[in-house]
């Protein structure tokens, strides 16, 4: 059993979930010149990036990572897609993705879940928990027949699952306080000592809520292709 990953940028890795998965993950490294395959393995993730999911000069692999986010929703792939790519999916299969009016969302942020999650393969464990984040664009349209997940005070549209198998989630629960730290002295964001030291405390709140919904997308992927 083997995930495709598509990493976006070289800051912007597995994190948590290399470990957590408990499976074999081939990433993708377009801004190395690594192509974009037509289809994933067993399974897909799609990491978070710097760019905006309609910046697409910015980003020239992102129309490619659009289309396989739209064939592994069609087929059923188990796909979890973050940030940025929850943001790719949602265009991919019709919904509207915008600079967000409430600005910048960072930090160890609170989201909670929709009654829809209690249900969900991934998220039905979860309830009210942090989250890290760290974007200002958001999801405003979901694709048609989008089933919503979890919200959140800044930005409501915080995760949802389209068709079978697809999962997007506009945090990023792969990222380990080393990264966040790496993004916010990457960017020079204001206040970034205290934002630092707030994931760095929710980091056993991070581990204990997230570890399970990723080994939950592993169960999900190994289910799929028995």
């Amino acid at each position: 059993m083997r995930i495709t990953v598509i990493e976006h940028e070289a800051g912007a890795g597995l994190g948590y979930l290399g470990g957590w998965l408990g499976m074999a993950c081939d990433v993708v490294r377009p801004y190395l010149g690594e192509e974009i395959p037509e289809r994933a393995a067993d399974g897909l993730i799609v990491l978070g990036g710097a760019a905006a999911a309609w910046e697409d000069e910015r980003s020239p692999w992102q129309p490619a990572t659009r289309d396989l986010l739209r064939r592994a929703v069609d087929e059923a792939t188990p796909t979890l897609a973050i940030c940025l790519g929850a943001q790719l999916l949602t265009m991919a299969c019709g919904g509207t993705v915008e600079r967000g009016d409430g600005g910048l969302e960072v930090g160890a942020c609170e989201v909670v879940a929709l009654p829809a999650a209690a249900s969900d393969r991934l998220l039905s464990g979860v309830g009210t928990a942090p989250a890290i984040q760290y974007h200002q664009d958001a999801m405003t349209r979901l694709p048609d027949g989008a089933v919503p997940l979890m919200t959140g005070s800044r930005y409501p549209n915080q995760a949802y699952r389209l068709g079978e198998a697809a999962w997007a989630v506009q945090f990023h629960p792969e990222a380990t306080p080393e990264i966040f730290a790496a993004w916010t002295a990457e960017s020079g964001l204001e206040g970034a000592g205290e934002l630092n030291a707030g994931v760095k405390a929710a980091e056993p709140a991070l581990i204990a809520t997230w570890r399970p919904v990723a080994q939950a997308f592993a169960d999900v992927v190994r289910a799929a292709r028995p």
